[in-house]
């Protein structure tokens, strides 16, 4: 449920803009949550930094696609909702009109492990920055068309997935026992910190968002187990990488109905 805002003004006194010395983007950008995995992106793509030098709390990067059109945005670290928030505000004020993400996630669910991936659908919002983008009676969900393009390429590169909603939580160190247990009988699949915000900004703003997200981490047994440092958690994540930059740079895709969260 939405908070109610007595102060219905809608005009901001910082607005996202592009600089005159930002890059121009296409329609499909990239956020990468974890250091590791954007670098890994980076090198792989051959991105070229943006704003290399520059004080901003993420790096941007550009990828350069053979067609010589717009580039691909390539952003992050984030950790939580305000920051990635702040990162898909200059994105989309880039040009960005498809966002596709990448983070981690605790699984929930018993049968849901380290290294697994899920497609999230929907949230349950316990973070602060969704209130400040009322979207009213429009559906609070990633992209349909996005996801499954998502699951088209996963089910072609074999990788297995799960697919439903999560629940989004500022606080990781009151992640209770009681609702552990509770959000995941109610079938929510992770925990994490930033799905419902990124869903309130894109429907908000009118553009796409998809997202994959890798377990890090297992909180069903109530005792705390991570798989940091794992290597079945660095090559999902990596997998998860080459797929969402293949998607990016996807040349020949079927154009897609825009605005249709």
């Amino acid at each position: 449920m939405e908070k109610k805002d007595s102060f219905r003004n809608n005009n901001v006194v910082i607005k996202p803009a592009r600089a005159k010395e930002e890059p121009l983007l296409g329609p499909d950008a990239l956020m990468v949550a974890i250091p590791s995995d954007l670098q890994y992106i980076a090198d792989l793509s051959r991105a070229e930094r943006a704003n290399k030098g520059k004080v901003s709390p993420f790096k941007l990067f550009i990828i350069k696609k053979k067609d010589k059109g717009f580039p691909c945005g390539l952003a992050g670290p984030f950790f939580g909702a305000p920051q990635a928030a702040i990162i898909m505000e200059k994105l989309i004020a880039l040009g960005a009109k498809r966002i596709w993400l990448i983070g981690w996630c605790g699984s929930l669910q018993p049968n849901i492990a380290i290294g697994d991936l899920i497609i999230p659908t929907t949230t349950l919002s316990e973070e602060g920055t969704s209130a400040h983008y009322p979207v009213g009676k429009k559906k609070k969900q990633t992209n349909p068309f996005l996801n499954k393009r998502l699951e088209d390429v996963l089910q072609k590169a074999n990788l297995p997935f799960n697919k439903g909603p999560v629940w989004t939580t500022d606080a990781i160190y009151r992640e209770t026992s009681e609702k552990v247990t509770e959000y995941g009988k109610r079938g929510y699949l992770a925990v994490e910190m930033e799905m419902s915000a990124l869903i309130h900004v894109a429907i908000y703003r009118s553009i796409e968002l998809a997202g994959l997200l890798i377990v890090s981490d297992e909180l069903s047994s109530l005792q705390w187990r991570n798989g940091f440092g794992a290597e079945r958690l660095k090559k999902a994540s990596r997998n998860a990488g080459r797929l969402l930059l293949s998607l990016c740079m996807d040349e020949n895709r079927e154009s897609e109905p825009l605005n249709t969260i």
